[in-house]
């Protein structure tokens, strides 16, 4: 379902992947700095989550300053917790690469506003975690805030996430997490030797399970 959400005197386009039956959980999900919510990943995951019974609405923001990303992802959440049409009991926030960092820092920012549990949990692909070659300057302020629990889906061969770092802050992190390391990934998801349907089948798969335990833990 194609969706228009207002922000500000604009909108962001937006498209919800609705399941047969009615959903209790939903994920929000937006891309990285390049791309659009079309973004094969995006595209492959909204998919997947909708056909096990899970919502995932995807939208576009197309800014490049992180302020102004967060602000559209609070827009997206507002949207979804308003609606008349799916009412759910709570959502996933959940990026790619420089999404994930405004759904990590949207998540700190509503956890010092208010105490409200409807968002579950955040899932990071790609979390760019620093800039290539650039590991003195890591991005693990919001991380280090949010008590909600937390799933890093990266590339062991992440040039903006190395894998020692990576385990470093979430050893640090107050959340409940867990790190999947795709092998040989890149950034970009790319690993030689695999096509992108077959990794991608491998983070769905992840993602989804990680999901069904963290609802189940809110539900036994």
């Amino acid at each position: 379902v194609k969706v228009k959400i207002p922000f500000g005197n604009k909108h962001l386009d937006a498209m919800c992947s609705v399941p047969e039956k009615k959903p209790t959980y939903g994920v929000i999900l937006t891309h990285g700095a390049g791309g659009d919510m079309n973004f094969p990943q995006l595209v492959s995951l909204a998919a997947y989550l909708a056909s096990h019974g899970v919502l995932c609405l995807r939208f576009t923001c197309k800014g490049l300053n992180i302020a102004y990303r967060t602000k559209a992802f609070k827009t997206a959440v507002e949207y979804v917790k308003l609606s008349d049409d799916y009412k759910l009991s709570g959502v996933f926030l959940a990026g790619r690469s420089m999404g994930s960092r405004a759904a990590a820092s949207l998540i700190r920012h509503l956890s010092q506003e208010d105490d409200d549990d409807f968002i579950q949990g955040l899932i990071c692909l790609s979390y760019p975690l620093h800039r290539p070659k650039l590991q003195s300057k890591l991005r693990d302020e919001d991380l280090l805030f949010i008590r909600c629990p937390v799933l890093f889906v990266s590339g062991s061969a992440d040039e903006m996430c190395e894998k020692q770092l990576l385990e470093g802050v979430a050893s640090k992190m107050k959340a409940p997490k867990q790190i999947h390391w795709i092998d040989k990934a890149n950034h970009g998801m790319v690993v030689k030797g695999r096509t992108t349907d077959d990794v991608m089948e491998e983070i769905n798969a992840q993602v989804f399970s990680w999901l069904r335990e963290n609802v189940d833990l809110e539900h036994k």
